[in-house]
């Protein structure tokens, strides 16, 4: 492959221009005419406006990514995560239209896309799942009563197309089960198109464990350890680590397998991500993602694997030399997801940034587009920064991130580095090993 366009914006956008530089790839930044003054497009070796700030006419427009390519003469296409990424239509579009899609197959997307059909998928795979309906209900009300009490209340009704913590509802009565099935299936048609439902057991206190692969497509998969994602607010990750801490070796080595079992069955291609919620020593599947991640720098930063440089190196057709018992898991790390949003409020601060240090020293990461005299616009995603630290220990990553925090400066908008602050030095997350419900609880929000 020796041209890329780059279809993302901000620090992603970013992280794979620097990626495609180093395998001497040339790129190309497709960007909206409130992003000209993006670091990558400023990078780029060339860079074509696609439209206006909406995404929807910009980020979102296959069409006119797809032109970018044509006019630039590019080879592939790199959707990043967020907008098209896990789009199964565009990656078909792309991939007919003579390029390479940086990513796996549509079928695979759309597969993985559908809760149902990807749990079906990861059962025939071994992969351990979440009991429940494992498949969609059906207008058979005793059918799915009759699952309910098998499985035993609280349940959960999810809508198969959701994502993002909607189309969910959490049913604790078993007389509230058929009515909430009816309105979830409402809501889920309204928002996604598609009104098919299932039904899982509800955990009550889980963790959020996600486990990073890598496979070629050509029967060769690793696994790259885990992630613990639990410190979440309205089911969005704020801060992430990996290695997850507490987790039994062979119970983390065992899960692991099973997802690298699962990609060489199902032909997966490219970076992808499992995952789980983790309780009482046991994981349960609960989505695929079929594209980068944002929280994947620490996973590098314990594996010394570059994910974005292998996704670049699978999509030209190299098969994956890395071997499974070469890959070790080295030290801690911890990432913090700085936004233009007020800490206490949440509300978004896009403008100017008049003045802007990145913190360094051992163990530093910042990945990030920010620079003094650059404005945040207000029509995207808040995130502007990923603040990485690692450490031969937890502690030691904590403590670095601990000073990485008090070191960087963001000035002329607000951001939320002191909610952060807070949380490293928070009694509870140093111990390790929190639930999904910790944050949340912790700000008043339960």
């Amino acid at each position: 492959m020796e041209k890329v366009v780059i279809a993302n914006r901000g620090e992603i956008a970013l992280r794979i221009l620097r990626a495609c530089k180093e395998l001497g790839i040339k790129t190309v930044a497709v960007h909206s005419t409130a992003d000209r003054d993006l670091k990558h497009v400023r990078l780029a070796d060339e860079a074509v406006c696609i439209g206006p700030a909406q995404s929807t006419e910009s980020y979102l427009n296959g069409p006119r990514i797809i032109s970018a390519a044509e006019v630039t003469g590019a080879d592939g296409i790199h959707p990043g995560y967020g907008f098209l990424a896990e789009n199964a239509e565009f990656a078909d579009q792309v991939e007919n239209s003579g390029f390479t899609f940086i990513g796996p197959t549509a079928d695979t997307i759309r597969i993985m896309g559908d809760k149902v059909a990807a749990i079906r998928s990861m059962i025939k795979a071994g992969v351990p799942t979440v009991p429940g309906s494992n498949g969609p209900l059906t207008e058979e009300s005793d059918r799915s009563l009759r699952i309910a009490r098998e499985i035993g209340f609280p349940v959960i009704i999810k809508a198969a197309a959701g994502g993002g913590g909607r189309g969910m509802r959490v049913v604790n009565e078993e007389n509230d089960l058929l009515s909430s099935i009816q309105l979830t299936k409402s809501e889920a048609r309204i928002a996604f198109g598609d009104d098919t439902v299932y039904l899982e057991k509800f955990l009550g206190n889980p963790r959020h464990v996600e486990i990073q692969v890598l496979a070629d497509g050509q029967g060769n998969a690793v696994h790259l350890f885990d992630r613990d994602c639990s410190l979440q607010r309205r089911h969005q990750k704020v801060i992430e680590e990996a290695p997850a801490p507490g987790i039994p070796d062979d119970i983390r080595e065992k899960v692991a397998m099973d997802c690298v079992k699962a990609c060489v069955e199902i032909g997966y291609r490219g970076a992808g991500t499992f995952e789980f919620l983790y309780e009482d020593g046991r994981f349960y599947f609960i989505e695929m993602n079929t594209r980068v991640q944002v929280e994947h720098p620490v996973t590098e930063m314990i594996t010394g694997v570059d994910i974005v440089k292998w996704q670049l190196r699978i999509a030209s057709g190299e098969k994956l030399t890395l071997k499974q018992e070469d890959i070790k898991i080295n030290g801690h790390s911890i990432e913090c997801r700085i936004n233009a949003e007020d800490s206490k409020t949440f509300m978004p601060s896009p403008g100017m940034v008049t003045h802007y240090h990145a913190p360094g020293g051992n163990g530093i990461r910042v990945d990030s587009h920010l620079y003094s005299g650059y404005s945040v616009p207000p029509h995207y995603d808040s995130l502007i920064a990923k603040l990485i630290t690692y450490g031969s220990t937890r502690e030691e990553a904590l403590n670095r991130m601990n000073n990485a925090l008090d070191e960087m400066v963001i000035e002329g908008i607000r951001c939320n580095a002191a909610l952060h602050k807070e949380l490293i030095n928070d009694p509870g997350f140093r111990r390790g090993g929190v639930n999904i419900h910790y944050l949340e609880k912790k700000l008043g929000l339960q």
